[in-house]
């Protein structure tokens, strides 16, 4: 019988034919193979904390999540060899064991290492890149069961389009990251005025290692958060406050709010007000992974946009005016983040200083008009839709936004000739595989979702 499987929200469901849950290079190898001489199409899903239907298939669903032992590690050099699997929370707590850790996270830590980076997931900081730029390399197994291993030296193409491959490309087995000294950092988060914030933007984001900041709709005050490294040690708060401040406060207020703006709509921008009074300013010193993260209970779907970086301001702007004047049912904050261009070819951030706004809903709450309206707004900027979040966007609409789009495309041709690492999603944001040929011959005839 089936096993119906859920993202993080849930809602994003499927029932795969098979569910595979390999432990080792050999049963991964093993589980692929099969599903490949039964001619079932093949998606690996690890924590599902992608808000797409990337990880849905109804033939073999790999579940990489056994996959997650440290193989290899030279605190000399900072490679660390992990199984793709390991969750960012798991590894973070490895390498600091090690003396060492990533030089970048985003705000969660749930996902798998192999998700994260199939997605182009980052964290902030205008000198840093996402966190697929600190892959030296990865091992793919591909849809007959064999191992290949990528990396710049090795094919220099799939390993710019395995960095950031939507596991379009095979079954990622084991990651070698770039990894940097264990650090501590101290974080400082303020409430200020939202457009004395849109107007320093530069200013925040040179004088900062990692610069963001939140703003719910119907205000006007932005809760700015500050991240640098420090000499000083850690000072973990105690068990008491923490749990007052990053789980009564940050997650089960929230909610509680969150489902009054659910049931009555009207109350959303007296909610918010509320909301943004309570920012104070607040401090923390601690390991550098522990400053990264937050703790994120309360369930929602999120859209995120990658734009200039010069254009950010802007666009924040425009979206609290789209919620203002359509009085959208909005009571989650938007956020701005910025970061340093890369290479992969399919990154966000490909050859562009970039900022990252990004919308939330409510789980339950209606999002779909929203996310469309802001949508538009980015489009109008050649905004980059985040590969695990939400968006209407299709493979036709896409390719003009990345210069070495057919450079994947021919990469994904040569490594699953057949189409069997693709499904519904794939399809719609890359096109169906197509040996031979670049994608912009053959996506024209997709339908849009819209």
């Amino acid at each position: 019988m089936p096993q119906e499987w859920r993202n993080w929200t849930g809602d994003q469901r499927c029932s795969p034919a098979v569910v595979e849950r390999p432990a080792s290079l050999a049963e991964l190898s093993e589980a692929v193979g099969r599903a490949g001489e039964r001619g079932l199409r093949i998606r690996a899903a690890g924590s599902g904390h992608s808000f797409t239907e990337a990880a849905l298939t109804d033939g073999a669903m790999v579940r990489i999540e056994a996959l997650s032992r440290v193989l290899d590690a030279d605190p000399d050099s900072g490679l660390v060899k992990v199984e793709a699997g390991i969750t960012l929370r798991d590894l973070s707590t490895v390498l600091w064991d090690l003396g060492l850790a990533m030089e970048n996270l985003g705000d969660i830590d749930r996902q798998t290492l192999a998700g994260a980076i199939a997605t182009a997931t980052h964290g902030t900081g205008a000198r840093f890149r996402n966190l697929s730029a600190q892959v030296e390399s990865l091992e793919l197994v591909l849809a007959d069961g064999s191992v290949r291993e990528i990396s710049a030296d090795s094919d220099g193409d799939a390993f710019l389009a395995a960095r950031v491959g939507l596991g379009s490309l095979g079954v990622v087995y084991s990651v070698t990251l770039r990894c940097v000294p264990a650090f501590v950092m101290r974080r400082l988060d303020s409430p200020r005025p939202l457009e004395d914030t849109l107007a320093s933007i530069d200013q925040l984001a040179e004088r900062n290692e990692h610069f963001e900041f939140y703003v719910f709709p119907y205000t006007d005050t932005a809760l700015v958060i500050e991240r640098n490294r420090t000499e000083a040690p850690p000072k973990p708060r105690g068990k008491a406050s923490a749990y007052l401040n990053e789980i009564v406060l940050e997650n089960y207020a929230m909610d509680v709010l969150s489902r009054i703006g659910r049931r009555f709509p009207s109350t959303i921008p007296t909610l918010v007000r509320f909301a943004s009074r309570q920012f104070s300013r607040t401090e923390k010193t601690e390991r550098s992974y522990r400053i990264f993260a937050s703790e994120r209970r309360v369930r929602f779907t999120e859209m995120e946009y990658a734009i200039s970086r010069e254009q950010g301001p802007e666009a924040v702007r425009r979206v609290l005016d789209l919620v203002r004047e359509r009085e959208l049912p909005v009571g989650f904050p938007i956020e701005f983040r910025v970061v340093a261009p890369d290479d992969a070819f399919l990154s966000t951030a490909h050859e562009r200083e970039t900022a990252y706004v990004a919308v939330h809903q409510y789980h339950g709450a209606v999002w779909e008009p929203y996310f469309r309206a802001v949508e538009e707004i980015m489009s109008g900027y050649g905004g980059r839709p985040h590969w695990g979040k939400r968006h209407f966007q299709t493979a036709e609409t896409l390719a003009p936004l990345y210069p070495r789009w057919d450079d994947f495309q021919a990469v994904r041709a040569r490594l699953d000739p057949a189409g069997r690492f693709a499904n519904a999603y794939t399809e719609r944001v890359l096109s169906p595989v197509t040996t031979g040929h670049g994608a912009r011959r053959y996506r024209k005839d997709l339908p849009s979702p819209r």
